[in-house]
């Protein structure tokens, strides 16, 4: 099994012994329920440190008050079989109480504007803020040398390399990207995939099918805004209720038209009582 802590003064005493011996240290931050996705930041880490730390914290913080914060999946026994055969050094298991001593609703939050504002940041008001803050908690506490994030959750990521640049650490942090991991049809592995009903599974399929069809019609030209409303239109009729279709370039920003590079394609769509998102970068490996 692997070692697990709990407590902060445990964390960075196992953490120190590591630095006495010169160890490069990456940090794997998750909300649990881990699946192949997550082994996947992993191995990358391993490829990127000498150790690997990953934390499996539920953040209260980052959840809306309609959200599935109570029913979101915690499976620590099983994270911990599956971080050790991922090849983990060490698991960060905290409570609420760890996180925030002073109690979720006192703690002192970061805000990252402008990119925390659009898309996700506009129909999930305060859920960057409680990413930015529990992640830079969790920089606080481990140190690392690099952090690792999906690209499944790309928002997310540019909300952390906003604040890891804006913050300046005392530490330097190499914030690394992981691809996105995806099942044999295309659907982007994600914890919530298993709230799917069957037929649901079969539907949702149509995300990443709508988001290769915006990547081949972006380059012929064609102009952003209308494709974008045909996805919203062909998303709806095979059952989901759209939060958002978006074309962006890499900084989120909003393109001039469709022939530029460097585009991605955005969803967030529910599907019954799930919500799934993805993303398409239109000139990377994924795309083809």
């Amino acid at each position: 099994m692997i070692r697990t802590v709990r407590t902060v003064a445990e964390l960075r005493a196992h953490l120190a012994g590591w630095r006495d011996q010169g160890h490069r240290i990456a940090l794997v931050p998750t909300m649990g329920n881990l699946h192949a996705g997550h082994h996947s930041l992993i191995e990358l880490a391993k490829q990127n440190a000498d150790k690997v730390v990953a934390s499996v914290f539920v953040n209260p913080t980052q959840f809306g008050p309609s959200e599935d914060f109570s029913r979101y999946p915690r499976t620590p026994e099983a994270d911990a079989e599956g971080l050790a055969q991922a090849g983990c050094d060490l698991l960060f298991l905290p409570s609420v109480e760890t996180m925030y001593p002073l109690g979720a609703e006192a703690a002192v939050r970061i805000r990252v504007p402008g990119v925390a504002d659009v898309l996700e940041g506009a129909h999930r008001p305060g859920h960057f803020d409680g990413v930015a803050t529990v992640v830079a908690r969790l920089f606080n506490m481990v140190h690392p040398d690099v952090a690792i994030f999906g690209r499944k959750d790309y928002q997310q990521l540019q909300v952390i390399r906003h604040m890891t640049k804006d913050l300046a650490f005392a530490f330097a942090i190499d914030i690394v990207p992981g691809p996105t991991v995806r099942e044999p049809d295309g659907l982007a592995m994600s914890s919530r995939n298993q709230y799917l009903s069957p037929d649901e599974r079969r539907v949702a399929v149509e995300i990443i099918r709508n988001l290769r069809t915006l990547r081949d019609q972006t380059a012929l030209g064609l102009p952003p805004a209308g494709l974008e409303q045909e996805a919203v239109e062909r998303l709806t009729a095979a059952g989901f209720d759209v939060d958002y279709v978006a074309i962006r370039r890499a900084d989120l920003s909003i393109p001039d038209g469709g022939s530029e590079p460097g585009l991605l394609g955005l969803v967030a769509a529910r599907l019954g009582r799930t919500r799934l998102i993805d993303n398409l970068d239109f000139d990377g490996v994924d795309a083809r």
